[in-house]
């Protein structure tokens, strides 16, 4: 800001702005990026014998007040705590509850439907709420599971950073859809299932939730033409 400061006052002393409604706009605009600390500085527009000149200082006040609180958290309610952790505790459900709402609308698309009838309103309440209940449980189950799994795991896989929810429902439904399937292979008397082998982020979602897949489902095996090995 007052690198700012100094190229208006520059401007202005070098005559090259003359129009005092500029110069407040100018002022202004230069507040208004910088209101952060706009606060900590009175600016005003003198006259003097040489013209109209910008002057700014500093208010120690508000200079000592702001040192004060850097890097402080600082909340004012009228709820009843016992300690400043029980209040943040008490105040950082708030961001949870809205966190949950974020949720709804966006990871989950269940958005509001105007219903107009009671039963409808509790359905959409209950569907809501069963949606909300899932994503939780997944997101805890990811994290858990992430920090317990052994290096590397049994199926090879090095620990990956532990999945969000999001992530993982789009491995497990879109990647999946494209690219792990299984397939009945026909022969003359018998018919193999057999699946395809699973992406990196598969086999890592696998791995988090404590997955296996069977072990008759062997990845990628060849079918022979004698039925008693294939």
């Amino acid at each position: 800001m007052e690198d700012a400061l100094k190229r208006l006052a520059k401007t202005i002393a070098t005559g090259r702005l003359k129009d005092r409604n500029k110069m407040e706009r100018g002022l202004g605009r230069i507040q208004a990026r910088h209101s952060q600390v706009n606060d900590l500085y009175e600016v005003a527009f003198r006259d003097t014998p040489d013209g109209v000149r910008l002057h700014w200082e500093m208010k120690q006040d508000r200079k000592v007040w702001r040192e004060l609180r850097e890097g402080a958290y600082m909340l004012r309610t009228n709820l009843q705590a016992g300690t400043a952790e029980e209040l943040r505790s008490q105040y950082m459900q708030l961001t949870e509850a809205e966190a949950s709402f974020r949720t709804l609308k966006s990871e989950l698309y269940i958005r509001p439907l105007f219903h107009q009838l009671e039963p409808r309103v509790k359905a959409h309440v209950l569907v809501a709420f069963l949606g909300y209940a899932l994503w939780v449980t997944l997101k805890q189950l990811l994290k858990r599971r992430a920090t317990v799994l052994p290096q590397p795991s049994a199926s090879g896989v090095h620990n990956a950073p532990p999945l969000s929810a999001m992530k993982a429902a789009r491995v497990a439904i879109y990647d999946a859809k494209r690219r792990h399937c299984s397939a009945d292979h026909h022969g003359y008397k018998i018919c193999l299932r057999r699946i395809t082998e699973p992406t990196a982020e598969q086999k890592a979602l696998l791995q988090q939730l404590g997955f296996r897949l069977p072990e008759w489902f062997e990845l990628n095996r060849k079918c022979s033409v004698d039925s008693a090995i294939a």
